[in-house]
């Protein structure tokens, strides 16, 4: 990110200049002059989007781990407990002594109360303003079905800073913007389902002790769904 940043705003500073000297001469340079600062503008926002998750590291104390799903202890899969107790049980560990364990703010929302909607958009609203990635959107439970099978298991809704540093600096100009929204994301989607169960399965034999070479089972099927071609947009 650093690189993509530096090159970045050096070059659009350096086009900015000769611009305005080419400008003061009086010779008419259209729009370019603006286009050119709003894309240095865009190359400075994405340099503080990226430098918000950036902290000098010197032992495994430094690190910080914010949680939302407690997958499995001595012996035990946890994916029949509901979400809030596995919020519950992470901001208890959080409260040790151990400082790389923080409590993740949450949200139990009822989507057929408009306020409630409401104010998770506003709490997300707020948090993403104030530099934060975004929310992680669940089911109560960790394994649900709908009508249509297995429900998506978490959906990151991140906020407009943050995908600048994942599609680059100018994604939201309109014209890329408009490509984005073209995306197909139904093989990403079951890519995901399938990651999910054998993620799951690879859990629950780890747990019941298993041969190692039975947990790689699974481990190889998602690095080998890992490869399938996606949208690179996505």
């Amino acid at each position: 990110y650093a690189s993509v940043a530096s090159a970045a705003r050096a070059t659009l500073s350096d086009m900015a200049e000769i611009m305005e000297a080419v400008t003061d001469r009086g010779i008419d340079t259209g729009d370019a002059l603006d286009r050119t600062r709003e894309r240095h503008r865009r190359a400075e926002r994405f340099a503080a989007a990226y430098r918000h998750y950036c902290w000098p590291v010197k032992s495994l104390d430094d690190y910080r781990i914010a949680p939302f799903q407690l997958l499995a202890s001595e012996g035990t899969v946890h994916a029949d407990r509901d979400h809030g107790w596995h919020m519950q049980i992470l901001a208890e560990l959080a409260t040790t002594d151990d400082p790389v364990i923080m409590a993740t703010a949450h949200r139990i929302v009822d989507l057929a109360d408009p306020k409630a909607v409401q104010a998770a958009t506003e709490w997300w609203t707020e948090m993403t303003g104030d530099g934060g990635e975004g929310m992680v959107v669940k089911p109560m439970t960790p394994i649900s079905r709908g009508s249509r099978g297995l429900v998506q298991p978490a959906l990151k809704c991140r906020g407009p800073e943050y995908l600048r540093i994942i599609y680059g600096p100018e994604y939201d100009v309109p014209e890329n913007l408009e490509r984005l929204r073209r995306r197909g994301l139904g093989r990403k989607r079951s890519l995901a389902i399938r990651e999910f169960a054998l993620g799951y399965e690879a859990l629950h034999r780890f747990v019941a002790k298993e041969p190692l070479r039975r947990v790689h089972e699974c481990a190889f099927g998602v690095l080998a769904l890992e490869s399938e071609p996606v949208d690179p947009r996505l």
